[in-house]
C-alpha cells in the first residue's frame, strides 16, 4: 500500500513543470486514475483467465482476446466512424468475447498433458487475429496509424477522454464477489462440479468480465502486454491461489506495476515520453523469463 501511494504521488509530480490546479484536474489526475484502473483491470483479467483454462501462462494478450478487440475497434472506426467511445467499445467487446470463447473451446479439446502448449497456441491464435486486423487496416488505409493508436499510450489521456475506464470498478467488484467460485474453476471441471459449482456458467461470467475490461482498455489507451501474466504469478508465488484472499493484492500489484512503467516511460527520454506499451512489454518480458526459469527449476 505504501509503495502504491508513493507511486501515485510520483505520477502526479512527474512532468515538465509543477502542475497547477487546471493541469492537475484536466491531465495529471485523469492519467493517474486511468493508469491505476487499467493495471487493476488487466491483472484481474489475467488471474480469471488463468483459473478458467487452468494455465499460469495465459493472459488477454496470449489468449487472442486483446487482438480480437483491436479488430473490433478497427471495424467500428470504418463502419461507424461517428460512434461514441461506448459504441466502439461494444464492437471491441463482442469480438473479444467471441475470441475468448473460441480460445477456451480450443483448450478444452487439448489433452491434459498438453497444458504446456496452451500459451503457445494462444500466441498463434492471437497472431492470426492480429494478422486479420492488420489486413483489414491495410485494406482501409489505416495500417500506418494503427500501430500508433493501438500501442498502449497514456499521453492522450485528459478529462473527458478516459471516463470509460471507470467500468473496470464494477468489474473488479464482481470479480471479488465471484472470487471463491473462480478459485474453484482452477480445480478443473469435474472437481468443481462435484463441489456444487456450475462450471460453465461461472466460466461464462468470467469471460464476460474479461471482455468488458479488455474492450474498455483498448478503446481508451490501446494494448498493454504482460501485466495480466506476470502479476498474478508473482502474487501466487508469495500468497497462494485463494482469490478471495489474493485478488485485492493482485489488483494493487497490477496498478503499482503499471504506474511504475508509466513513470519510467515519462522519465527515460524526458521531456519526451515512451509509450507504456513498450515499457510494460520490456519489464513484463524480463519478469516472464524469470518466471519461466523458476518454473523449469
Amino acid at each position: 500500500m505504501a509503495l502504491f501511494a508513493g507511486l501515485c504521488c510520483a505520477s502526479i509530480l512527474t512532468g515538465t513543470a509543477s502542475p497547477d490546479w487546471l493541469t492537475f484536474i484536466a491531465s495529471r489526475l485523469p492519467r493517474l486514475i486511468s493508469v491505476a484502473l487499467t493495471g487493476i483491470g488487466l491483472s484481474v483479467c489475467g488471474v480469471i483467465l488463468q483459473q478458467i483454462v487452468r494455465n499460469r501462462f495465459v493472459e488477454p494478450a496470449t489468449s487472442g482476446g486483446m487482438d480480437a478487440a483491436k479488430l473490433g475497434l478497427l471495424i467500428a472506426l470504418t463502419m461507424a466512424p461517428a460512434a461514441p467511445p461506448l459504441g466502439r467499445m461494444g464492437f471491441a467487446f463482442a469480438f473479444s468475447l467471441v475470441a475468448n470463447l473460441g480460445f477456451v473451446a480450443i483448450v478444452r479439446r487439448m489433452p491434459r498433458h498438453g497444458a504446456v502448449l496452451v500459451p503457445v497456441i494462444g500466441l498463434i491464435y492471437g497472431a492470426v487475429l492480429s494478422a486479420v486486423a492488420e489486413f483489414y487496416a491495410y485494406r482501409h488505409n489505416m495500417l500506418q496509424s494503427m500501430a500508433g493508436w493501438l500501442l498502449g499510450d497514456f499521453s492522450r489521456i485528459v478529462q473527458g477522454r478516459y471516463e470509460i475506464v471507470y467500468l473496470i470498478l464494477p468489474i473488479v467488484a464482481l470479480a471479488y464477489f465471484y472470487a471463491h467460485r473462480f478459485t474453484m474453476l482452477g480445480l478443473g471441471e469435474h472437481m468443481a462440479t462435484s463441489l456444487g459449482l456450475n462450471h460453465r456458467a461461472t466460466a461464462a461470467i468470467g469471460l464476460l468480465l474479461v471482455a468488458v475490461t479488455i474492450s474498455a482498455t483498448i478503446v481508451t489507451v490501446g494494448a498493454i502486454p504482460f501485466v495480466g501474466l506476470v502479476v498474478p504469478n508473482l502474487v501466487a508465488l508469495r500468497h497462494g491461489e485463494n482469490l478471495a484472499r489474493t485478488l485485492p493484492i493482485v489488483a494493487l500489484s497490477g496498478a503499482s506495476m503499471l504506474l511504475a512503467c508509466d513513470i519510467v516511460g515519462r522519465l527515460i527520454l524526458f521531456p519526451y515520453e515512451v509509450p507504456i506499451g513498450l515499457t510494460a512489454g520490456a519489464v513484463g518480458g524480463v519478469l516472464f523469463l524469470l518466471l519461466i526459469l523458476r518454473w523449469r527449476r
